[in-house]
């Protein structure tokens, strides 16, 4: 029987340097209270929808209205404020309910009351595109997203591994001593626009053919995987004509050309991702609302560092422990059920 508080079992952990997870029985709340500030890293968390299931010991969804179930989220979304180091990110999953046949935007609502009331920053807004799910409505649409809030407490300073997460770019080729980008780009193409240009003046073009070519050269070293290249009154600008508000605007006027370089360690995720949810088969009984591992991944890789603490306020099955001690950082979850605790210890000590 464990005899120690929520407060020294959390000290305890700390100081072992295994990532073997720490399962803490009990409300939320109560135990966030126990922790120090800020001596969390990371957390990510998908607290129990309002009005969609009956979870094994109650807690939060079982409110009367969606109202109160906000209001219990944002004291439990304070805490985690607290406990969040000035250098950590909250990923919040969260899915949307039907009332009287009304779509409440609960998300959206919980979301907007963290900035306005608690002063979260949110950084992204992901689409969780589910790409399957059962729905015999017959005056609505197919719902298959859910959102994947990131916030932060600060704008500047976060801890951000955007390298961790890009995806591994084609490879640059030279075939017949031409220089060919991973998408096919020779700057052939680009150099014909030049020499054909009227927009451009002779010292313009001049200009332009020499960062060409060093665009080239870089490509050939491993610099960059790919590029594009933008010409007066040949391609369009990315975002807006307008000098004020586009700094590439600016440079097409004052230059005639720009570029678009792309990183040579590949390409960062989209704020997009499509994944299919946990298969329900073979789960502990009454937990049907796992969310999948390959949610966590890029979260825990790019915002949680390697020597840091991850936190599920929520963990029902343990997935966020589970991934966390997967990729050897150290974690520590939350529930109400012990049912639930200790199935997710069982599911992470099926890893090394």
């Amino acid at each position: 029987m464990i005899t120690q508080s929520y407060a020294e079992q959390f000290n305890t952990y700390l100081n072992h340097t295994l990532c073997r997870p720490l399962f803490l029985r009990g409300d939320a709340l109560t135990v966030l209270s126990e922790f120090p500030s800020q001596s969390i890293d990371f957390c990510m968390t998908s607290p129990p929808y309002w009005n969609k299931r009956e979870y094994h010991n109650g807690g939060i969804g079982l409110e009367t209205t969606y109202e109160e179930y906000t209001e219990d989220l944002l004291k439990i979304f304070s805490e985690v404020k607290r406990v969040l180091k000035n250098s950590g990110s909250f990923w919040l999953n969260l899915g949307d309910t039907y009332h009287n046949k009304e779509l409440l935007g609960i998300p959206w609502r919980i979301a907007i009351k963290m900035m306005d009331e608690q002063k979260w920053e949110l950084r992204n807004d992901v689409i969780w595109n589910k790409l399957k799910g059962p729905d015999n409505s017959k005056d609505k649409l197919r719902n298959i997203h859910e959102y994947v809030f990131h916030f932060v407490k600060q704008t500047k300073d976060f801890y951000y591994d955007i390298n961790s997460i890009r995806s591994k770019p084609r490879e640059v080729q030279i075939k017949n001593g031409a220089i060919i980008s991973a998408t096919g780009v020779t700057g052939i193409r680009y150099k014909r626009q030049l020499e054909l240009s009227t927009a451009l003046s002779e010292a313009e073009k001049a200009t332009a053919f020499e960062a060409l070519n060093t665009t080239l050269e870089r490509l050939k070293c491993g610099e960059i995987s790919d590029f594009r290249m933008v010409i007066r009154n040949q391609q369009r600008t990315t975002h807006s004509n307008s000098e004020a508000l586009s700094g590439r605007a600016k440079e097409l006027v004052q230059k005639g050309f720009y570029f678009l370089y792309y990183h040579p360690d590949g390409s960062k995720p989209s704020d997009v991702w499509e994944i299919i949810p946990e298969d329900t088969t073979n789960r502990v009984d009454d937990h049907y609302a796992a969310y999948p591992e390959d949610l966590c991944k890029i979260p825990l890789l790019a915002t949680c560092p390697p020597d840091g603490v991850a936190l599920d306020p929520f963990c029902g099955i343990g997935t966020t422990n589970y991934v966390a001690k997967s990729l050897f950082r150290k974690s520590i979850g939350i529930d109400l059920s012990e049912k639930y605790i200790d199935y997710a210890e069982r599911r992470c000590n099926t890893l090394f």
